[in-house]
């Protein structure tokens, strides 16, 4: 599932060991995301295909983040792809500050981040919005847990919200957060990697923040959405 493979791989940046990911789908916004990645640092290396099978077929991807470069993301990269916005949850856990275009950019009326930042202030985060960038610092350069009720659920929000509450100091409790398979799938990243995260899955998440994270070796889901359509298809045929 790409809705999984993307959070999964901008959780790399959470920690200076290698993250390890299997199953990882052969599409263009995952190698956007690796060279976005790039651009902060991290180090990546493919175990492609083997001989015979399709093509893109259970690609293993490991990650490696030892030394962030640069915590800015600039717009000619978030633009190309509105998930890349996420990197802001674990920059600023992790190097107490993150300076991330809006997927907008500077145009009026393009501001669907409004959860992300209400979030993170919560957490502890100082934000600005200057010329279409968002500029965030963590006050005492490190992100304090908290309880934050999302007003509509997020799950773009839900993702960064339990990347950066992992790192931040003391308990954070999101409520009425996203239930999708995919954030059960960070939590179970973040979980391998040290995190300690409770009720991924439900409209309640806990997230027992920690100082580091280490590495891990984690396979992403399947596409529930592809599964569906292939499930449409045999129906059609009235057989089985």
């Amino acid at each position: 599932a790409k809705n999984a493979a993307l959070p999964l791989m901008i959780a790399s940046l959470l920690t200076d060991d290698t993250l390890t990911l299997e199953n990882v789908p052969h599409l263009a916004d995952v190698e956007q995301l690796i060279r976005i990645l790039g651009n902060h640092g991290v180090d990546y290396s493919v175990n492609g295909r083997r001989e015979k099978q399709q093509e893109g077929y259970s690609r293993t991807v490991t990650f490696s983040a030892r030394n962030i470069v640069d915590t800015t993301a600039p717009y000619e990269l978030v633009s190309k792809m509105r998930a890349s916005f996420w990197v802001i949850g674990p920059l600023l856990a992790r190097m107490g500050e993150a300076k991330v275009s809006l997927p907008g950019g500077c145009a009026i009326g393009t501001r669907p981040v409004d959860l992300f930042l209400e979030g993170l202030q919560v957490l502890g985060a100082d934000i600005d919005v200057d010329t279409g960038y968002v500029i965030a610092k963590a006050r005492n350069g490190r992100l304090v847990g908290n309880r934050y009720v999302f007003p509509k659920v997020s799950v773009g929000a839900t993702h960064v919200l339990m990347m950066a509450a992992s790192l931040a100091k003391g308990e954070t409790v999101l409520e009425n957060a996203a239930r999708e398979p995919e954030i059960v799938n960070l939590a179970e990243c973040l979980n391998a990697m040290g995190a300690r995260i409770l009720g991924a899955g439900t409209d309640t998440i806990t997230i027992d923040g920690v100082e580091a994270l280490s590495g891990a070796r984690v396979r992403v889901i399947p596409d529930r959405i592809e599964t569906g359509t292939y499930a449409m298809a045999v129906a059609m045929t009235g057989g089985d």
